[in-house]
């Protein structure tokens, strides 16, 4: 009998699968969590700040609040909000590699998947008690009309709440909307308290020390954003061009300068 019950034994255990390793939350510069739990990031892809053109008040603000985080200084949560393509979540990616860059193994930057949202609170009891700093990192956040307790939730996380990010934990947000909760022109128009709908929209985002709005470029600010983008690459390139490019994808953005280089680079079969 007792042969028969080790013989069941390791059958079990052979198809269970092996506890997953303890995650290293002490040399990693980067990490990703989502529905399927934590992996290392081994490398940051981020750019320069200096490459970074047309948003140079945000990037001093950015890079000084994530080099206080580094440093263990008292730094704010984040929120980036505005037009698409100007630069928001590759702006947190490089003043997190340059913060790594003065102060070595001091700051992780954790993307969290947005699957991954009701599961921050695991994230911050596993990040709290580390002997380094994190920023956390959810990127193109939006919440629809109908999800407000997720994002109760997440203002619960930021400040007040039981469940609160622990004190060397910073989260960053990047939004094309500042309420990040959607907003209807109804609203205005609600007869019984048309303010408090707008007034609890807009608390998620003043729960952020930092706030920041990306706007969309004007000619000339596009047009530094290719220079410096095409001088980094050694790439000659005509004003005229980058301009019908810009209209051919209708708009000038930072995102929309790096593709025109990038095409510039496909052209002198030259890698970026």
């Amino acid at each position: 009998m007792s042969e028969a019950l080790e013989r069941i034994a390791a059958a079990l255990e052979r198809l269970a699968p092996p506890a997953p390793p303890a995650t290293d939350w002490g040399t990693h510069p980067g990490y990703v969590w989502d529905h399927a739990g934590v992996r290392p990031v081994p490398t940051i892809d981020a750019p320069p700040l200096a490459l970074l053109k047309g948003i140079d008040a945000q990037k001093a603000a950015v890079a000084g609040n994530v080099a206080r985080l580094a440093s263990g200084a008292a730094a704010h949560d984040m929120l980036l909000w505005g037009a698409r393509g100007m630069g928001k979540s590759a702006l947190l990616r490089a003043a997190v590699a340059a913060a790594q860059a003065d102060r070595p193994g001091s700051l992780a930057l954790v993307q969290a998947a947005p699957d991954a949202l009701a599961s921050l609170p695991a994230l911050f009891a596993a990040l709290r008690g580390v002997g380094r700093r994190f920023l956390v990192f959810l990127d193109d956040l939006g919440f629809e009309s109908g999800e407000t307790l997720e994002a109760r939730h997440l203002r619960s996380w930021l400040e007040g709440g039981v469940e609160a990010r622990p004190a060397n934990v910073r989260l960053a947000v990047t939004s094309n909307r500042r309420a990040i909760l959607e907003r209807h022109l109804s609203e205005q128009d609600d007869p019984i308290n048309p303010r408090d709908a707008v007034d609890d929209k807009l608390a998620l985002a003043d729960r952020f020390g930092l706030s920041l709005g990306f706007h969309a470029c004007g000619q000339d600010d596009y047009l530094a954003i290719v220079d410096g983008y095409a001088e980094a690459a050694g790439l000659a390139w005509e004003p005229g061009d980058a301009l019908e490019w810009s209209k051919r994808r209708g708009s000038r953005s930072g995102r929309v300068a790096w593709q025109y280089v990038t095409e510039l680079a496909g052209r002198e079969g030259i890698a970026l």
